[in-house]
């Protein structure tokens, strides 16, 4: 029974398109409306930080209402509070201040429906006999997928109706989810409530977490990767789409082309991935899917050539999130999985505020060309464990989650 799980897959292709088109629009949208990279900075500080404090907080209480509950009432919730940032530019006005509160609302709603979309994929690959790194291969491959079209068609529609007007589109995607995941999907129990309440409940979920050594790596690297990718997809492409090529189709193709490059990669990786070494397999496509496309960046290559280094980063790229959900599934207990997979998602996104305010700033204080240097040089840096840190050895080596196992739909 395949469907419930082809139909998770679809509305998280929805979700992320609707993503995709706010992620570009709202930076544009400031840029052409302020003409500050500062303030498109900022913005992006105000679409990151709620995702840290609602992943943190609210994971516990996806494991108490239940996957399936708590992802249509987050989107429906997420769709209209996108919707109401065109309809307000289209009526009464939008100040800047009232654009960041309607941003941090929005993500702050949207980032439980997230964790429970993830939660459910092991039960439902599971209820539809997919392997598990099939499974997580699709669903990143989905995401990379909707990503690829997302982008270049918001570069385009930008051009064509606006920035604002692409918000409609972003706040019908929620709903359109909320209706898939409502009625096309099984209920899936989360853990449940435990004797302890919330706050023990939290405790237990951050305590798993701080234990397991090799997943805490796993989370350092992407905590500094995603501060990294944040600066650069919000502001960094923004400003050498605008200053450098002077064209917004640039914004689209190179962050579609990083896509398309990421669906290929998950594609493969989802064929041959059973085959290969983990440990060296992340390392390696870690590394090559960060340092590339920044450095051509920096180095003033033409279009074309940045665009094939794009390419290939996503191409590596596309093996790295399947290998960490793998990981995942394979030592969190069912009974804990929202809450540590939001203790993760919190802790991976703690840097991504900082991101967009660090890009913003060095490129007003040192200019585009320092930025991306300096990007480039920590991108290396956190590219390092998986070569030198003993913990990484346990990712050749399967370890089942100690306690319980995944729950099944009901």
């Amino acid at each position: 029974m395949r469907r419930p799980f082809i139909t998770l897959l679809a509305a998280n292709a929805l979700s992320v398109t609707g993503n995709m088109l706010s992620m570009l629009a709202i930076p544009w949208f400031v840029l052409d409306t302020t003409g500050s990279a500062g303030l498109a900075g900022l913005a992006a500080f105000a679409t990151t930080f709620p995702i840290v404090i609602s992943a943190a907080f609210g994971g516990t209480i996806v494991d108490w209402l239940g996957f399936r509950g708590t992802s249509v009432l987050s989107d429906l919730a997420s769709g209209l509070i996108v919707l109401a940032i065109p309809v307000l530019l289209l009526t009464t006005g939008l100040s800047y201040p009232a654009l960041l509160l309607l941003l941090f609302v929005r993500w702050l709603a949207a980032t439980p429906g997230e964790t429970a979309r993830k939660a459910m994929l092991p039960d439902l690959s599971a209820l539809g006999r997919v392997r598990i790194e099939r499974a997580t291969a699709a669903y990143d491959g989905v995401f990379r997928g909707a990503a690829m079209v997302g982008a270049p068609l918001a570069g385009v529609l930008i051009l064509w109706i606006g920035p604002s007007a692409l918000l409609f589109f972003d706040g019908v995607t929620f709903l359109l989810s909320a209706v898939l995941i409502g009625g096309g999907i099984p209920r899936i129990d989360g853990g449940g409530r435990e004797s302890g309440g919330y706050l023990s409940d939290l405790r237990a979920g951050l305590a798993f977490l701080w234990h397991d050594r090799l997943q805490m790596s796993a989370t350092a690297m992407i905590v500094v990767t995603n501060m990294l990718d944040t600066g650069v997809t919000q502001v960094l492409l923004a400003l050498y789409a605008r200053d450098v090529v002077a064209d917004p189709r640039a914004f689209g193709l190179l962050t579609g082309a990083l896509g398309a490059g990421a669906v290929a990669g998950t594609i493969v990786y989802g064929a041959a991935g059973a085959r290969l070494p983990r440990r060296l397999t992340f390392g390696w496509c870690f590394l090559v899917a960060g340092v590339p496309r920044v450095l051509v960046l920096a180095l003033g290559t033409p279009l074309p050539v940045a665009l094939g280094v794009a390419a290939l980063s996503g191409f590596a790229a596309g093996a790295i999130n399947p290998i960490l959900g793998v990981l995942q599934f394979d030592r969190i207990p069912a009974r804990l999985r929202a809450r540590v997979l939001g203790a993760m998602t919190a802790a991976a996104y703690a840097g991504m505020p900082i991101g967009g305010l660090l890009a913003g700033s060095l490129t007003e204080l040192a200019g585009l060309t320092v930025t991306l240097f300096a990007f480039t040089t920590m991108y290396l840096m956190a590219s390092v464990p998986p070569f030198v840190c003993r913990a990484w050895r346990e990712l050749d080596h399967p370890h089942p989650a100690r306690t319980g196992s995944a729950a099944g739909p009901r």
